[in-house]
C-alpha cells in the first residue's frame, strides 16, 4: 500500500531554512508511522507531507519520506538525530535526514551531445531545479564557451584508452569531496568500479531505451531497420554492471514507419533530456530510497 499526504509546500518552491525531509527505510512492521510522527510532535516539529509504501505487510520492506519545519532547525538538528537513535535502532533503519534549505552539489559530465546538459542548465537558471550546479566536466572542449556563459566552471580532460586512469584521476579531483550527485548528460565513456565505488548510488546517466534489445552502435538505425513502434529513455543510477543499475524513471513515444532515423534521434533526445532532468530533480529533493537494484520514488 502506497499513501501520500501533502498539506503544504510544492515542488520547485524557495525551501524555508527550517525545512527538513527525512528518509526511512526499515522491515515492515505495525507502529512505525506513530513512533516516527509521535517523535517528531515530541520534538516540536510540524509534518508537511508524508508518503509512504509497503512492499508487503508481512514480512517486505517499508520506506517513508517526511518533510517536516522545526524552528531553529539548524541548532536542533544534532540533537534531533542523536535522539532518533533509539527508534531507528527499535525498528532497524536505515535513515537520513537532511535539511532542505542545504542545496546538492553538482557535476555534469558531458561529451559532445549537449542536449542533456542543455535541458538541465536551463532548468537550473530557470529556479525548477533546485540544486547547484558546481562544475561541468568533459572529454571534449566543445561546450566551454556555452557554460561559462552560465558563470560554471568547465573542466576540459581529455580521455583515450591508454589514458583512462589518469583521467578519471583527475575527473575525481576536479569533482572533490563536496559533490552529492554526478550527472552523466550523455557522457559517452564507461566509469571503472573504483569511481562508482566513491559516488555510489550517486551518479545518474541517462540511455535510450532500446537497450537490451539494440546494444551497440547505431541503436537508433537498428530500431528503424527492426521497425520499432516505441522509443524511449531510461534514467537510473550507475553500478558496476553496464546500463543495469537501479532504475529512477522511464518514458516512451510512439513512433511510425513514417519516421525515419533522423526522426528518431529527434524524438529520442527529445525524451532523454526530459527524463533525466526529473531523475535529477528528484535526487536533487529527496524523493528516492534505492532498495537492491530498485528505487522507491516519491514524486
Amino acid at each position: 500500500m502506497e499513501q501520500h499526504v501533502k498539506t503544504a509546500g510544492s515542488a520547485g518552491q524557495q525551501q524555508p531554512q527550517d525545512r527538513a525531509r527525512m528518509l526511512i527505510s526499515c522491515p515492515d512492521g505495525p507502529g512505525i508511522v506513530s513512533a516516527v510522527s509521535r517523535f517528531l510532535f515530541d520534538h516540536g516539529a510540524n509534518i508537511v507531507q508524508s508518503d509512504q509504501y509497503t512492499m508487503d505487510p508481512e514480512g517486505g520492506m517499508f520506506f517513508m519520506r517526511i518533510e517536516f519545519d522545526l524552528e531553529g532547525l539548524s541548532g536542533k538538528l544534532p540533537k534531533l538525530e542523536a535522539d532518533f537513535m533509539e527508534i531507528a535502532n527499535r525498528f532497524e533503519m536505515d535513515w537520513k535526514i537532511y535539511r532542505a534549505a542545504k542545496k546538492k552539489k553538482l557535476a555534469l559530465f558531458v561529451s559532445k551531445e549537449d542536449h542533456c546538459l542543455v535541458e538541465l542548465l536551463w532548468q537550473w537558471q530557470a529556479g525548477d531545479l533546485d540544486a547547484e550546479i558546481a562544475v561541468v566536466v568533459s572529454n571534449h572542449p566543445d561546450m566551454r564557451e556555452y557554460v561559462e556563459s552560465f558563470g560554471i566552471e568547465y573542466r576540459h580532460i581529455p580521455v583515450t584508452k591508454d589514458n583512462k586512469p589518469e583521467a578519471e584521476r583527475q575527473q575525481l579531483l576536479a569533482v572533490g569531496d563536496e559533490i552529492d550527485l554526478i550527472v552523466l548528460a550523455r557522457y559517452m565513456q564507461i566509469v571503472s568500479p573504483y569511481f562508482i565505488e566513491n559516488y555510489r548510488n550517486r551518479i545518474i546517466n541517462i540511455h535510450h531505451s532500446f537497450l537490451p534489445a539494440f546494444v551497440g552502435g547505431k541503436p537508433y538505425a537498428q530500431a528503424y531497420d527492426r521497425g520499432v513502434k516505441i522509443i524511449g529513455a531510461t534514467a537510473h543510477y550507475v553500478t558496476e554492471e553496464l546500463d543495469g543499475g537501479p532504475i529512477i524513471e522511464q518514458d516512451v513515444q510512439r513512433v511510425s514507419h513514417r519516421d525515419d532515423v533522423p526522426e528518431l534521434k529527434r524524438i529520442g533526445r527529445t525524451i532523454e533530456r526530459v527524463v533525466l532532468a526529473r531523475a535529477v530533480k528528484w535526487h536533487a529533493e529527496d524523493r528516492i530510497l534505492v532498495h537492491h537494484n530498485k528505487t522507491v520514488v516519491f514524486n
